[in-house]
C-alpha cells in the first residue's frame, strides 16, 4: 500500500517510544463505508436542481463542522469550499465534487429512490458529494505538515456552468491552486477499476437553435404555402453531412438535433418550425468552422425553397483537458490502492463537463470511477431513469482522491 513521506502523516506515540505509522488510505476509507452509503442514500432521496442545492449545502456544511473544519466558505450561491492547511507552506491540490441533480423521474424500486417527482440523482453527483465528504473525514484524522488540500463542493454542473461561477468568484485563489482532480462514477468500468483519457478528455458542449420560417396554409393547397416541416426534414438530413463531408474525418465532431417543435394539426401547414440541437467538438479551434458550415447549410436550403430562418450558435462548456503528468501519478496511486492494471487509458468522451473551466486555469485530472456490477443492476447509463451505482465503489473513490492528494503534495 501507499508509503508516504513522514511529513505528510501523523506521527503516533506508541508503547516503546515514538514510532511512525503510515496511513493505509483504502483501509481508512473502508472503515467509513457505512457512512458513505448513508450519506449517498440521503442525498439520493433528497435531490436538488442546479443552484437550488440549499439543503445539500446544509448537509455538507454540518458534517464539515462536526469534523472540526472552520475555514468553510460559501461560494457561487450554493457552493462550499474548505481549505485543509498544512503546518508549512507548500503546494495546493484541489479536489472537486458536484452536487446537483437532474430533472428526470427516478424509476428505481429501491428504499432510497428520490422522494421528489421529476428530480433525481441519475448522474451520480450524490456519490461524488459523498466521496468528497469521505475525503474530508479522512483528512480530519491526518495532520498535514506541508501544503494544502482544497475541497470544492460545486453546484450546478448540469448545464448551468457552476464551475465557471466558482472560478470567477476565486475558488482557485487564496491559496492559489496548483492542480485539481475530480472523478465521475461511471457504468462503463467495473467496480474496482478506473478509466482516464489523455490530453483532451471530454468535448465542448455547444447549443444550436434554429427556426425555419415558412408560410402557413391549408394542407390541401401546399402550392399556396411554404412548408417549414418539409424544409426542416431536408435541413436535418443536410446537417448530418456537416460531419461526414465538411470536417476532417480525423477530427471528432457530433451534430445532433434533439428537439423539433412545429405544427398544429394534420390538415394545417404551420408557419414555422423550431429545432434545438447540440454540437460536440474535441478540438475547440473547430468551433467557428462548424458554426459557419451549419449556417451555410441552413441558409442555402431555405433560400432555395423560399423560406427564411433564424440561427443561433451558443458556446457551452469548453473541452476538459487532462494533464498527462497527473495521469502518471494517478496510475501509480491506482496500482497501490486498487491493484496492478486497474487503470485503463480510454478514448475521449463526446460528453460535456464543466470541470473544463478548472482545467482552463490549472493542470487538471478528471477520471471515471467504475461502478458497474451486473448482479446489482448498476449497468444503466448515466441519465437513465434506472441509473444506480455499486456502492462498494464509494470507498475506492475516497481512497483514490485521498491517495492522489497525498502523493501530489509529497512530490511537489
Amino acid at each position: 500500500m501507499l508509503q508516504y513521506n513522514v511529513s505528510l502523516l501523523k506521527i503516533r506515540e506508541l508503547r516503546g517510544g515514538l514510532k511512525i505509522t503510515y496511513y493505509n488510505v483504502l483501509d481508512e476509507a473502508l472503515k467509513i463505508k457505512e457512512d458513505l452509503v448513508r450519506w449517498r442514500r440521503h442525498l439520493h432521496k433528497n435531490p436538488e436542481l442546479s443552484f437550488e442545492e440549499y439543503e445539500t449545502n446544509k448537509f455538507v456544511k454540518n458534517l464539515l463542522e462536526k469534523w472540526g473544519y472552520t475555514s468553510i466558505s460559501s461560494i457561487a450561491k450554493t457552493g462550499l469550499v474548505v481549505n485543509i492547511k498544512g503546518k508549512e507552506e507548500g503546494a495546493t491540490i484541489a479536489l472537486r465534487a458536484d452536487m446537483d441533480a437532474l430533472p428526470i423521474n427516478d424509476e428505481k424500486q429501491v428504499s432510497y429512490a428520490s422522494k421528489k417527482e421529476n428530480i433525481a440523482h441519475l448522474c451520480g453527483h450524490d456519490a461524488h458529494t459523498s466521496i468528497l465528504l469521505g475525503v474530508a473525514e479522512l483528512f480530519s484524522k491526518i495532520e498535514l505538515e506541508k501544503g494544502n488540500i482544497k475541497l470544492i463542493f460545486q453546484p450546478a454542473e448540469e448545464g448551468f456552468a457552476g464551475a465557471k461561477y466558482m472560478v470567477e468568484e476565486g475558488v482557485l485563489k487564496n491559496p492559489d491552486v496548483n492542480a485539481i482532480a475530480g472523478l465521475h462514477v461511471h457504468p462503463t468500468a467495473q467496480t474496482g477499476e478506473i478509466t482516464v483519457a489523455k490530453d483532451i478528455a471530454m468535448a465542448t458542449s455547444d447549443q444550436i437553435d434554429i427556426e425555419i420560417i415558412g408560410k402557413g396554409g391549408h394542407a390541401a393547397h401546399p402550392h399556396l404555402s411554404i412548408d417549414p416541416i418539409a424544409i426542416t426534414s431536408i435541413v436535418i438530413s443536410s446537417l448530418q453531412q456537416v460531419v461526414s463531408r465538411s470536417i476532417d474525418p480525423l477530427e471528432p465532431v457530433v451534430v445532433t438535433i434533439g428537439k423539433v417543435q412545429g405544427g398544429y394539426k394534420r390538415n394545417i401547414i404551420a408557419p414555422s418550425v423550431k429545432l434545438e440541437g447540440t454540437v460536440r467538438i474535441l478540438n475547440k479551434d473547430l468551433r467557428e468552422d462548424v458554426r459557419k458550415i451549419i449556417k451555410e447549410h441552413i441558409e442555402g436550403i431555405c433560400n432555395g425553397m423560399g423560406a427564411d430562418y433564424e440561427f443561433n450558435y451558443t458556446e457551452g462548456y469548453p473541452s476538459v483537458v487532462n494533464d498527462n503528468n497527473l495521469i502518471q501519478d494517478l496510475a501509480k496511486v491506482s496500482n497501490e490502492i486498487l491493484g496492478q492494471n486497474t487503470m485503463s487509458i480510454v478514448k475521449p468522451s463526446m460528453g460535456g463537463e464543466d470541470f473544463s473551466y478548472y482545467t482552463e486555469k490549472v493542470p487538471g485530472l478528471f477520471f471515471r470511477l467504475g461502478t458497474r456490477n451486473e448482479n446489482k443492476q448498476t449497468n444503466f447509463p448515466n441519465h437513465h431513469p434506472l441509473f444506480d451505482i455499486d456502492e462498494d465503489a464509494l470507498p475506492y473513490g475516497v481512497a483514490l482522491l485521498s491517495g492522489f492528494a497525498l502523493n501530489y503534495l509529497n512530490e511537489n
